[in-house]
């Protein structure tokens, strides 16, 4: 392949990467789906490829599609198993976020939300919402009609709409700070008053550390309460788990609050917040090391912010 190929690829590469964390929620398979679109790149003839950006497009969409609708991806994304992938704030695969529902396109809530999306409900709302393609560029990347396109996201939208209603978009600073305060009664022991900074519909979904088969679900905002109050008081055998004495940061993940658990230099444990009028409507924990690899990345290119506790 000539280098004019190569750079024509690699112009697109980030927004082809967007693209597929966005229908695939994971960093990993999104650049396993954007290096097999090089692949593709690589053996097409390109002489007869009119608007590169276009067939690039469509080659990665189907690619991800290709791989949401196999056996293996259902299992592995099974109700009550998965969670996405959390990234930090400023990584590029995160793409495009000068709009509101560009930022809602990328948050853990709406990730979750769309494993109820079909594969093309899903693929039609992320081109229409987060990359503002036609639905007549989307029915050509998809090989379906227009109308069909609209169908499908005026049906992921109605679904979409449901979770918007649940958190909104807070303003960066007041939510941090409904986290600082959540997170100093958590690790005091103040159990009143993290109820009282519970919404009254909150959730908690949590990944168990990775050693659970399921995810551990609360509702009522006593069980979250309780689930919070354990998973936030350091005993030996969590030190040990962890590796150390972990540092508490507060950083942006995914455009929500996040508490990371740091220990040397290492991201152990992240737990993302949604807040609404000034209350936490839900919280996803993930600590399993695989779904923190990406995140780690970043993380350990960063000056991070002095922590909020020191030692945990």
């Amino acid at each position: 392949m000539d280098s004019a190929a190569i750079d024509r690829f690699e112009a697109s590469r980030g927004r082809l990467a967007s693209l597929a964390y966005r229908l695939l929620g994971s960093a990993a398979d999104a650049e396993d789906a954007v290096q097999d679109t090089f692949l593709r790149w690589q053996a097409a003839d390109r002489e007869r490829v009119e608007v590169p950006e276009a067939w690039l497009t469509k080659v990665v969409t189907h690619l991800c599609l290709d791989r949401l609708r196999s056996a293996q991806a259902r299992h592995e994304r099974a109700a009550g198993t998965w969670l996405p992938e959390p990234l930090l704030d400023g990584d590029p695969m995160l793409g495009p976020a000068d709009t509101f529902e560009q930022r809602e396109s990328v948050s853990l809530a709406v990730l979750t939300l769309m494993e109820r999306l079909s594969p093309v409900e899903r693929a039609v709302y992320v081109l229409r919402e987060a990359f503002s393609y036609s639905h007549a560029e989307i029915a050509g990347i998809l090989d379906i009609s227009e109308s069909a396109s609209q169908q499908h996201v005026h049906r992921a939208r109605i679904r979409v709409a449901t979770e918007r209603r649940r958190g909104g978009e807070a303003d960066p600073a007041s939510a941090r700070r409904v986290v600082e305060e959540f997170l100093a009664a958590a690790t005091s022991g103040r159990t009143e008053r993290l109820v009282a900074l519970l919404t009254d519909d909150v959730t908690a979904v949590s990944d168990g550390y990775g050693l659970s088969t399921r995810l551990l679900q609360y509702e009522t905002r006593e069980r979250v309460a309780s689930y919070v109050r354990a998973g936030f008081k350091p005993t030996p055998a969590k030190r040990r788990l962890a590796g150390g004495s972990p540092a508490m940061h507060i950083a942006l993940v995914n455009g929500s609050p996040t508490v990371l658990a740091v220990v040397d230099g290492r991201v152990v444990g992240a737990v993302a917040f949604v807040v609404s009028d000034g209350k936490v409507a839900s919280l996803r924990g993930i600590a399993a090391a695989d779904r923190l690899a990406r995140l780690n990345e970043v993380w350990r290119q960063r000056t991070p912010d002095a922590p909020f506790i020191n030692a945990w």
